[in-house]
This record gives structure tokens, C-alpha cells and sequence, in this order.
């Protein structure tokens, strides 16, 4: 995290986070047509337009392994447009905010040549499916900074704990407006709009400008009724009710998650067939009725 933004934070090998599906792409110039004209043919001259790079990564959805300690990755979720509140040996807390959005500071080294990023906001989305392990895709955007060789760091990789599959065993409660349900999957996107902004007289910044979150949830198809166990979510598509979604992955203290998105509106349901049983996809937004009250993500 920087402690200034856009000025690039020391990175240090006990900073290493593990992350899956890696893509850095440490340089993207923005090259300019100069469109000259010119008394023959070829190629006009052409300047540079923007230094920025973008680096994307997959994170396991999974506690730092101790109740009341920030997972590694809650530093990125920060960036991504997110408060941390910690509550010592119980609890950190991460729910949407619009003020003191921290940018971070990438330090990626291939093989001997080092490359970095400063300035750095982002996107997330989360990924849960019936037997794999939960991830959050991280999206980032960030300023060049001058690539060197240099010698490898030795990572030192903690606060984060081993996940664990969703699961029946692991994954539960599921709540969808209202019924207790049996997901099979859900992704929540975001949704942040990060403009590069370098106006001039101005430091170039990634602001997130706004964020609209939604996703889909797959779950078993339930009766349509209004009786235990029952559900009718295309009535709720007319109405527009709003209602509550949330789940609770992992079951030691140290590696629980729990999200709750407290006023989803839903759109049109379809099925789809699992195993043989039908199953009811629900696109939803998670609305806000105040500012920032659309998630919390609570970790225990």
C-alpha cells in the first residue's frame, strides 16, 4: 500500500502474495500517430501517449488463518475501492467506500528482469463453484515505472490460509431473497470504472469513479409458492422487491468468509440442467440505499 499515491512503495519479500493465473503486462506506450504528410509513402513517426501497464491474477478466496488478521489480500481489495476495519483476535471487516482509496505498488520479477507498477487501483471478481476452491480475479492499472534486471526477492508467503472446496460441508448458510438455498455457483463483478485521468498541471491517477456491482447465482430450483421451502423469483423480477444474498464459506475460525449484500434486485431467471436436476440461474445488482452499504465481506 502506498503511503503516498502514485509515488512507488518499497516492496519487500514478506509483501508476496500467492496468486494463480498470472498476466503482467508491464508496458502499454499508447503510441500516438504523428499523421504527417509527407512526399512518399510509409510509416509516419510516432510518439509515446501514456505510460501505464495492467497486471491480472487470481487470488484463493480463504482467511489469513487468524481471527482478527487481514488476509494478505485484503491490501488489493483495499485498492479496489474498499475500507478494512480489524477487530483485534475477532474480526476485519471490508465494505465499499468512496473516500481514501489507497493505491498500490506492484513489484514483479521475471527471471532476473524487474518490472513495477505504482499507482495501481483495480476490479474484482469473486468466483465460488460447487467443488473447486473460491477465487477473486483481480484486474489492475498503474502507472510505469523503469525496468531493470535485478536479483529475485525471497518470498516470504503468510496470512494466507489453505482454502477449502465449496462445499455443503464448507459453504453454508446460502440465503437468496429469502429461501435457504443450494448454490451450485456465484460471481460477484464490481464493476469499478477506473479512467486513467493525466490532465495537465495534474498527477496522473487511476480515480474509481463509480462501482456497480452484480453478478449471477445458480442454485437449485426451488417450487414456485410462498410456503417453507418455496419461491416465486419471477414475481420478484415484476415487483422489483429487493432481498438479501449472502453465504458463509469455511467453518475454522481464522478461515471464514461471510458476504452479505443486503438489497439485490434480481432479472429474468433461467434454467439450466445439473446432473439431471433442473437449476434456476438469477442475474442480480446489488443496489445501495445509502452510501457504501451495498456488501460487506466479513472475515472471522
Amino acid at each position: 500500500v502506498e503511503q503516498t499515491y502514485g509515488t512507488f512503495e518499497t516492496v519487500a519479500g514478506t509483501d508476496a502474495i500467492l496468486v494463480q493465473n498470472l498476466d503482467c503486462q508491464p508496458l502499454d506506450a499508447g503510441l500516438i500517430d504523428r499523421e504527417l504528410v509527407l512526399p512518399f509513402f510509409g510509416n509516419r513517426p510516432k510518439i509515446v501517449g501514456q505510460q501505464v501497464g495492467t497486471v491480472t491474477f487470481d487470488v484463493e478466496l480463504a482467511g489469513s488463518g487468524t481471527a482478527g488478521t487481514a488476509p494478505r489480500w485484503g491490501r488489493l481489495l483495499r485498492a479496489c475501492g474498499f475500507g478494512e476495519t480489524v477487530v483485534g483476535g475477532t474480526s476485519v471487516t471490508y465494505a465499499p467506500a468512496t473516500t481514501g482509496i489507497v493505491g498500490v505498488s506492484f513489484d514483479f520479477n521475471n527471471d532476473g528482469n524487474r518490472h513495477r507498477l505504482k499507482g495501481c487501483r483495480g476490479n474484482a471478481t469473486f468466483n465460488l463453484s460447487a467443488g473447486e476452491i473460491p477465487r477473486i480475479s483481480f484486474e489492475f492499472f498503474g502507472e510505469y515505472v523503469a525496468a531493470a534486471a535485478a536479483s529475485q526477492e525471497t518470498p516470504t508467503f503468510g496470512d494466507q490460509a489453505d482454502p477449502v472446496i465449496v462445499s455443503s460441508a464448507n459453504t453454508t448458510p446460502v440465503s437468496v431473497l429469502g429461501l435457504s438455498a443450494c448454490m451450485e455457483s456465484f460471481n460477484l463483478n464490481l464493476g469499478n470504472e477506473i479512467p486513467l485521468r493525466q490532465l495537465a498541471g495534474c498527477s496522473q491517477e487511476y480515480p474509481i469513479t463509480n462501482r456497480l456491482p452484480s453478478g449471477e447465482v445458480v442454485i437449485e430450483a426451488p417450487v414456485i409458492g410462498s410456503g417453507a421451502g418455496e419461491k416465486d423469483y419471477f414475481a420478484q423480477v415484476l415487483s422489483q422487491a429487493t432481498g438479501t444474498i449472502s453465504w458463509t464459506h469455511g467453518q475454522t475460525s481464522g478461515n471464514i468468509v461471510a458476504l452479505s449484500m443486503g438489497q439485490c434486485n434480481i432479472d429474468s431467471p433461467t434454467y439450466t440442467d445439473s446432473d439431471g436436476i433442473q437449476m434456476l440461474s438469477i442475474p442480480y445488482m446489488a443496489q445501495a440505499t445509502a452510501a457504501n452499504n451495498e456488501m460487506s465481506l466479513v472475515l472471522t
